[in-house]
């Protein structure tokens, strides 16, 4: 075979690949960094949507304001939702607090998507970095976003930090049998990096451990799906 063919057969063979999923986070804590700071990448596998520095103002806002919520992937517009009284100035994945959020798609089981809920896991990243200064604060304020208004995308892993310290939280609807989602969260040791890149990377995970938050519903609703049936400490 003559070379010029083999090299069109091969990028006839490349372009036939499904394209790969390839959203990683890499996070160092302060003490794993030369210099003390906490550190978060972000590569989006899709060119459509990163690249950009988003940048949003802050502002006091009315009474009866509110905030418009448009998927990320697609631009569809999913509802809206009541604005607080202020928010904080955004550009890229970062706040004026220094507060930075990424994230990791990795899918999880079909059923557990939830079409009917407004929150996609874009706009969570958006909206909490306008409103919250701390990952414990963004942690909070996305977790009560979607248990009020339904989360709309599929298994997520988003990387939180500011100067301070990191964490990774991982979450995924109900499938529409119960509105909202369950989710785990893990603090970085300040000492140690990790990353995430489509896969879930949260598996076990101590119960009681300041270091560690988690929905209060996360075993039982395994349970409930016929996903678990061991003991509360073995979960998984």
């Amino acid at each position: 075979m003559k070379m010029f063919d083999k090299i069109v057969l091969g990028a006839l063979a490349l372009m036939s690949v499904e394209p790969a999923l390839a959203c990683t986070s890499l996070i160092a804590g302060k003490n794993a960094t030369p210099d003390g700071s906490v550190l978060v990448t972000y590569a989006a596998d899709s060119h459509t949507l990163y690249g950009e520095l988003y940048n949003r103002p802050g502002g006091k806002h009315a009474p009866g304001t509110m905030r418009k919520i448009v998927e990320w992937d697609t631009g569809r517009y999913l509802g809206e939702i009541p604005e607080v009284a202020e928010t904080y100035t955004t550009i890229g994945n970062m706040n004026e607090h220094g507060l930075t959020i990424s994230e990791s798609t990795w899918g999880g089981r079909h059923e557990l998507e939830d079409t009917t809920g407004i929150m996609d896991y874009g706009s969570l990243i958006y909206v909490a970095l306008e409103r919250a200064k701390t990952p414990r604060e963004a942690i909070k304020i996305m977790t009560d976003l979607v248990n009020t208004y339904g989360y709309h995308s599929s298994g997520e892993s988003f990387s939180i930090a500011d100067s301070e310290e990191a964490w990774v939280m991982e979450l995924i609807g109900k499938g529409g049998k119960e509105k909202g989602a369950v989710w785990v969260a893990r603090r970085i040791p300040d000492g140690m990096i990790s990353g995430h890149a489509n896969h879930a990377r949260i598996h076990t995970f101590p119960l009681n451990d300041p270091e560690t938050l988690y929905s209060p519903d996360v075993i039982n609703f395994a349970r409930s799906q016929g996903y678990f049936s061991g003991k509360d400490k073995d979960f998984d």
